[in-house]
């Protein structure tokens, strides 16, 4: 049975700042009580506030960013354990469980491109992931940043959070949004095919992808089709984050390496899977 990670704690943390961002959305910033050494991209903390405004169950979290001894998340705000964590101010006080999961693979800078899709909070784990393959990773050479695009899109144009400070990280970035707002009128993959029939992308590159189940949905069939490598970071609620209560499945592909057992546990196999291992095909 797959086992939590063993660099996972659970930890005392309290906040740093909270800041707006985005029309629904913070980044929260903690400092846990035993400093953490650099992550990898795409990995997850489960959050909560040690007082009654947050429920008994903390939430799931990708890390967007690590400087020093702090941690930030960007949130969505939408429920109770969220609105808790967006009310946080400096000095309350926190319990942080991770690292946990499995995050994006090493970007190296020896075949296709990287195209990164992100839909609306999606976004948050590529910002260290663009970061790290920038700086090279795991014996690897850094990776050009002309081999790292990042299509980000969203319902509109407030959902498209902390889109500024991804402009800086030196790679290209191109929006898209369903009303029109910002970027092209439409869905990445729509951005993707349109950015290819421009010559801007190739035909062959390989996808990682972070966002609704939906979009998920679809970028996997468009793989798929195109037999293109692609990584997904799944969105999935969770109630333990360690793999006991078995309730963030994924059904596996019979032929692939999961294949020996029906459904794979988000938490502790993922949250980034390979297409080759998992669909989320109806």
């Amino acid at each position: 049975m797959p086992a939590p990670p063993s660099d996972a704690r659970s930890l005392a943390a309290v906040c740093v700042s909270v800041t707006p961002c985005g029309d629904d959305g913070v980044i929260l910033r903690i400092k846990t009580e035993t400093p953490q050494p650099p992550l990898r991209a795409a990995r997850f903390w489960m959050l909560r506030r040690e007082d009654r405004l947050s429920p008994a169950i903390p939430r799931p979290f990708s890390l967007y960013r690590q400087e020093g001894d702090e941690m930030e998340f960007l949130i969505k705000v939408m429920g109770q354990g969220t609105k808790a964590l967006a009310a946080c101010t400096p000095g309350t006080k926190l319990r942080a469980i991770g690292p946990l999961g499995n995050g994006w693979p090493t970007l190296d800078g020896e075949g296709d491109p990287w195209v990164m899709l992100a839909g609306g909070i999606g976004s948050a784990p590529f910002w260290m992931g663009v970061e790290q393959a920038l700086r090279g990773m795991d014996g690897h050479a850094p990776c050009p940043a002309s081999k790292l695009t990042i299509l980000y899109g969203a319902a509109k144009q407030g959902l498209l959070y902390d889109l500024e400070a991804f402009r800086t990280l030196g790679v290209r970035v191109e929006t898209c949004t369903m009303d029109g707002s910002a970027g092209l009128k439409g869905h990445v993959l729509q951005l993707l095919e349109h950015l290819q029939a421009q010559g801007v992308l190739p035909k062959r590159v390989r996808l990682l992808a972070c966002g609704p189940e939906r979009m998920l949905e679809a970028v996997e069939a468009y793989a798929r089709q195109q037999q293109l490598p692609c990584w997904l970071s799944l969105e999935s609620m969770m109630g333990c984050g360690v793999g006991i209560c078995n309730g963030c499945p994924v059904p596996t592909r019979p032929e692939g390496p999961l294949g020996s057992w029906s459904n794979a546990k988000c938490c502790v196999e993922g949250p980034v899977f390979s297409t080759d291992c998992i669909t989320l095909a109806h």
